[in-house]
């Protein structure tokens, strides 16, 4: 069951990967990324890696909201739905696409892996943790202190005329 939820979460992750470059606005680009990287933060859940598995999708959800904030603060078209092309240099990409995966896949089989020495450790998720973390965890707060006003700032300024976007007639009574 474990095995066909995962192939099922990695073809979602990839089709999801392709309907970035298929979709042909920001917008439905900006959810297929978020749903390609959601199903891969659920498929390393599956492998038992838990804190990589939140991680990476808490990460990743977050990181699709800052691109729709900053997408609807800059772009000429606010919704990004009006439709444009996500491939640019067709050819090229796809020369330089080929030859990085041929020297990536080269180089992972090409490469003498070590064997694993001793036991895998009890819980691997709090050993990854700490080995990541380490004496890091106060720098991390801050920056996710940091991460937190950012967002806020941005949607501050995306909303530059506010709630009632200028009209007076929009506005309660008691406000005018």
């Amino acid at each position: 069951m474990r095995v066909t939820a995962f192939v099922l979460l990695a073809l979602l992750a990839v089709a999801g990967g392709v309907a970035v470059f298929v979709v042909n606005s920001m917008a439905r680009a900006t959810i297929a990324l978020a749903v390609s990287f959601v199903a891969a933060g659920a498929a390393i859940l599956l492998v038992d890696a838990a804190y990589l598995g939140v991680i990476t999708i808490l990460m990743m959800l977050m990181e699709m909201g800052i691109m729709a904030i900053f997408m609807i603060m800059f772009m000429m078209n606010p919704g990004g739905l009006m439709p444009m092309s996500m491939m640019h240099n067709k050819r090229g990409a796809l020369v330089v696409s080929i030859v990085v995966f041929l020297l990536l896949a080269g180089g992972a089989l090409g490469t003498p892996w070590p064997q694993r020495r001793g036991t895998p450790p009890s819980d691997p998720t709090l050993a990854l943790g700490e080995a990541i973390m380490g004496g890091k965890m106060l720098v991390m707060m801050t920056v996710s202190a940091v991460l937190f006003a950012t967002i806020v700032s941005a949607m501050v300024l995306a909303t530059g005329r506010g709630r009632y976007d200028g009209e007076p007639s929009a506005r309660p009574a008691d406000d005018a």
